[in-house]
């Protein structure tokens, strides 16, 4: 099935229905048409979905631009994946089928160091973590081989991979929502192409009893040489990074506290926002919370001072109120040098915006809005999917949506 490039409007507004949370005043905005400084085309890659929840990047089929990959969870029970065809046109494929219990978000990385990308996902009711393996012709339209990495987190909900053990192969780390409140890492066991038989991966506990783990996202955040973890706990409200000691396994992993205080942080990134050589954190909270808390329904970056060990980590705002922002990831959009965001907000009734960097990160922002009335939008990701040399954006959106689409960065308005 193939999906083309078309240029579509903004949806109509959806009734909001479940809870109706109190009313906050209205968001203000200074960017005066969608795109703003920047012009941006939308194009509709899948409609149709049951339940969208995961999305992610990478070059599956080796011929040099970035495909994309998709969750479709129950009822219809999919994994998918777009061939891109260069220049943003994408072809739909299936990874996998008939996998109930919901297949959600997941990452692209080369489990089997056979140089083919795999896709490790998780399985949130089941409380599963999977791989399946690039055969290195995913477009001859075979579904891909399935292998287990662990049955034991339950709740499985979202994952980071690099080699955090510092042995050569890819690691995977986990959380685990609501239903097991941990964040845990599986230690790779050698995993190798055409292997006869799996192995078993070893999990190892980093925390647990933490409310509503939420997001994992992988980066060297206090320049050790060592691959660290950023974590959020979003009914504790906490956002946390673990500090690694090189020897994950033996000597464990050990918790900083970014901050303490934002009501339900959700899903960021670790990021050099200030361009001074050690990572920040972009962040988005408030996904589901009372409009009237303060420190919530917020994107903000956290800066990292050089001693990240010392907390909490100042925070600057980049846009308040943003009502149930759910995803924060960040890119030189516009081409200036400095680092811009782009955020979803889930209810309410939903949307995707993008928030321009003046040049100076710790002052204000302008808000240029790409798609409104979109409800229950969730993951958004950045990447280059023409390419033009310019980041496009790609998001997602669930409930009363079910959709899948990506906008074009056009580049600066003439």
């Amino acid at each position: 099935m193939r999906f083309g490039r078309h240029l579509v409007g903004l949806s109509a507004l959806m009734a909001i229905s479940g809870l109706h949370l109190p009313q906050a005043p209205a968001e203000q905005t200074n960017a005066s048409k969608p795109g703003g400084a920047i012009g941006f085309s939308e194009h509709l890659i899948m409609a149709g979905y049951t339940y969208p929840y995961g999305i992610a990047a990478g070059d599956l089929d080796g011929d040099g631009d970035l495909d994309l990959t998709s969750a479709d969870a129950l009822p219809h029970n999919k994994l998918y994946w777009f061939e891109n065809d260069g220049r943003g046109t994408f072809r739909r494929h299936l990874i996998q089928k008939d996998d109930p219990e919901r297949l959600e978000r997941h990452a692209v990385a080369d489990i089997n160091r056979d140089g083919h990308p795999d896709v490790v996902i998780v399985k949130n009711l089941a409380g599963h973590l999977l791989w399946f393996e690039n055969s290195g012709r995913p477009e001859t339209g075979g579904l891909w081989k399935r292998h287990v990495i662990t049955t034991e987190l339950p709740g499985a909900y979202d994952v980071a991979v690099a080699d955090f053990d510092r042995d050569g192969d890819l690691d995977v780390a986990g959380s685990a929502w609501r239903l097991g409140n941990q964040f845990a890492w599986f230690e790779n066991p050698g995993v190798k192409a055409g292997a006869a038989k799996d192995r078993s991966w070893t999990k190892h506990m980093i925390e647990k009893d933490i409310k509503e783990t939420r997001a994992i996202r992988a980066g060297d955040i206090d320049g050790d040489g060592c691959v660290d973890l950023l974590g959020t706990g979003t009914a504790a409200n906490l956002v946390v990074w673990y500090a690694n000691s090189g020897k994950p396994a033996a000597k464990g992993w050990t918790r900083h506290v970014i901050d303490a205080k934002t009501v339900r942080p959700m899903h960021g990134e670790p990021v050099d926002m200030d361009k001074d050589g050690d990572l920040d954190v972009v962040m988005a909270s408030g996904m589901s919370a009372d409009r009237r808390l303060p420190n919530s329904h917020e994107v903000v970056w956290y800066e990292n001072d050089g001693k990240p060990k010392v907390g909490p980590w100042k925070k600057h705002v980049v846009a308040r109120p943003f009502g149930d922002a759910i995803e924060a990831a960040a890119g030189d959009l516009d081409g200036d040098g400095d680092v811009d965001v782009v955020t979803t907000s889930w209810r309410n009734p939903g949307r995707v915006a993008w928030f321009e960097n003046r040049g100076d990160p710790r002052g204000q922002w302008t808000t240029h809005n790409l798609k409104t009335e979109w409800r229950s939008a969730n993951q958004v990701i950045i990447a280059d999917l023409n390419g033009d040399k310019r980041p496009d954006i790609a998001a997602v959106a669930e409930h009363g949506s079910y959709e899948f689409r990506w906008w074009r960065n056009e580049g600066r308005r003439k």
